[in-house]
C-alpha cells in the first residue's frame, strides 16, 4: 500500500501571496490540481498544512485528502515532510512524496514512480530530458530517516545518502520539473 504525502504547509514568500490557492487557467486551485493528480495513485492523500490555512485545509479534505496542521511548518520543508510521515498509518509500505506547488504532474508520472516502487526501488523519482523531478517515492524501509528529517532541504540529504539506490524513471512529463515558485512561473 502506497501512501501520498502532499506538502502544502510553504509560506510561499517569494511568491508575494497565498500561491497555493492561486487559481490555474482552467480555474482550479494549485494545491487542488496537484493534489488530483496525486489521488488515483496512492491507496490514501495525506495533506501537510500550516496553521491558518483554513481554506485550504478545507478544498483539500473536499477532493479527498486527509489533512494534518504542522505547528512547526516553519522549520523548512524537510520537517514537514517528517511530520507527512509521522501520521501515515502502520500498514503503509511506501510514500510518494508530492509538492503542492507542482501541479503540472501528469497522473501517469506518479503512476510510474509508483511503480517503481512496488518493483523494488528504495527511492524512485522522475527523469525529463536527463533531469531528476519530483515526485519521489519512498520504500517504508527508510521511514525513520524521513521522520528524522528537518530544515529546508527536504529529502535531499537522505536521496544524496542513498544515491546507489535511486531509481529514475524516465517520464515524458515537463511537469516534473516544473515549480511554481513566482507569479511569473504560471505565465510560462
Amino acid at each position: 500500500m502506497i501512501n501520498g504525502v502532499l506538502l502544502a504547509a510553504g509560506r510561499g514568500s517569494r511568491y508575494g501571496a497565498d500561491k497555493l490557492l492561486e487559481p490555474l487557467a482552467d480555474g482550479v486551485p494549485m494545491a487542488v490540481a496537484a493534489l488530483r493528480s496525486l489521488l488515483p495513485v496512492v491507496h490514501r492523500a495525506f495533506a501537510v498544512v500550516r496553521p491558518g490555512c483554513g481554506r485550504l485545509a478545507h478544498l483539500l479534505m473536499e477532493e479527498g485528502a486527509l489533512v494534518s496542521i504542522f505547528p512547526g511548518a516553519d522549520r523548512g520543508m524537510g520537517a514537514s515532510l517528517a511530520w507527512g510521515v509521522g501520521v501515515l498509518p502502520e500498514h503503509t509500505e511506501g510514500i510518494l512524496m508530492a509538492l503542492a506547488d507542482m501541479p503540472f504532474i501528469l497522473p501517469d508520472s506518479y503512476r510510474q514512480v509508483a511503480e517503481a516502487l512496488r518493483g523494488g526501488a528504495l527511492i524512485a523519482a522522475p527523469s525529463y530530458h536527463g533531469e531528476r523531478g519530483h515526485p519521489v517515492a519512498f520504500s517504508i524501509r527508510l521511514r525513520t530517516e524521513l521522520e528524522a528529517l528537518s530544515g529546508d532541504e527536504g529529502a535531499r540529504s537522505l536521496i544524496a545518502r542513498h544515491q546507489e539506490a535511486l531509481v529514475l524513471v524516465d517520464v515524458d512529463d515537463p511537469g516534473v520539473l516544473r515549480d511554481i515558485d513566482r507569479p511569473a512561473d504560471l505565465e510560462r
